[in-house]
């Protein structure tokens, strides 16, 4: 099933949800760690079903799982062996769906919306490196080395029955070329895929996000082609790059509007709850169609966002 077009036949948008790891440190965890917010998986996953359920209850129509940053090799640094790293990964969608279920099964949440569905996360190769290379997406890895990373996880996570699969933040055509052909190997599944972008144009890595979008055109399994983890100013401009080379729905969910500074790994800058809202409608008007944020987006920014939404419905 494709959880996209079947809200999509019905409602004119789709909410996704805001933040995990950085919200998760808004609320006090240190993830100054390889395993980023898989690390959280391991020792407090009560907390990431609280803050799924949170973004359902600010009108989110889909949640993201935080399995991201987890990977048997990421796990394996820690000493978890396969097994068990396994396991964490498929927990981390069973969190996300009890979430959703919990929510869905309270008559007054479903009024008006459709039924969330969930998505797991799959990051880039670099997102295991946590050396910031997953902006760049120079591994030096070829496609069938990719696929032999992915390819344990994929399974994993889709033995855990997410709805769809969010392969994201991808800095690079030849990552997602690579998740392309595994997904073949799984017929059944349906993925949106959604690159990293470093100015009005460009992949992080330099491809032109127009070429990208062109070259994911054919492939059935991707219902939806986007941009996360990107400055908001670049988004109207990147939204024009896909429309102009494929008619699968956008999917866009950039970061606040906040800039990380690497030297010192803090965020600087401000946001604003109501300014997001406000670039969000200026992304549907040109043509996005799935919307929500990524770092520093928090449930205000998602609650903001499906007010201006189920207006609109």
């Amino acid at each position: 099933m494709n959880p996209i077009a079947s809200i999509l036949r019905d409602y004119p948008l789709i909410v996704l949800d805001g933040a995990l790891a950085t919200e998760l440190e808004q609320r006090g965890r240190d993830l100054r760690d390889p395993l980023w917010s898989a690390k959280v998986l391991l020792e407090e996953p009560d907390l990431i079903r609280q803050v799924h359920r949170d973004y359902f209850l600010a009108g989110a129509d889909g949640v993201i799982t935080a399995s991201y940053q987890a990977s048997i090799e990421g796990f394996a640094r820690r000493g978890i062996p396969q097994a068990e790293a396994l396991a964490l990964i498929r927990r981390s969608v069973d969190l996300a769906r009890e979430a959703r279920d919990a929510f869905w099964s309270e008559p007054a949440h479903r009024i008006g919306r459709p039924r969330p569905f969930v998505a797991a996360s799959v990051g880039p190769y670099g997102a295991f490196l946590a050396d910031g290379s997953e902006y760049r997406g120079d591994y030096g890895l070829g496609e069938a080395e990719l696929i032999d990373f992915h390819r344990p996880r994929l399974a994993a996570l889709l033995a855990a029955g997410p709805d769809i699969l969010a392969c994201e933040t991808l800095p690079c055509l030849l990552e997602a070329q690579a998740l392309v052909r595994l997904l073949a190997e799984f017929p059944e599944a349906n993925a949106w895929i959604s690159f990293s972008a470093r100015d009005d144009t460009h992949t992080c890595h330099g491809e032109r996000l127009a070429d990208c979008a062109a070259a994911l055109d054919d492939c059935a399994q991707i219902v939806a082609i986007g941009v996360n983890c990107t400055a908001p100013r670049h988004i109207p401009a990147l939204i024009d790059a896909i429309r102009a080379a494929t008619d699968k729905p956008i999917v866009v969910y950039p970061n606040s509007g906040e800039i990380y500074d690497s030297a010192h790994r803090c965020w600087e800058g401000e946001s604003s709850v109501a300014t997001f809202a406000e670039q969000a409608r200026e992304w549907a008007a040109h043509g996005a169609r799935i919307i929500g944020g990524c770092c520093r987006t928090s449930p205000e920014h998602i609650r903001a966002l499906a007010a201006w939404v189920r207006a609109s419905r």
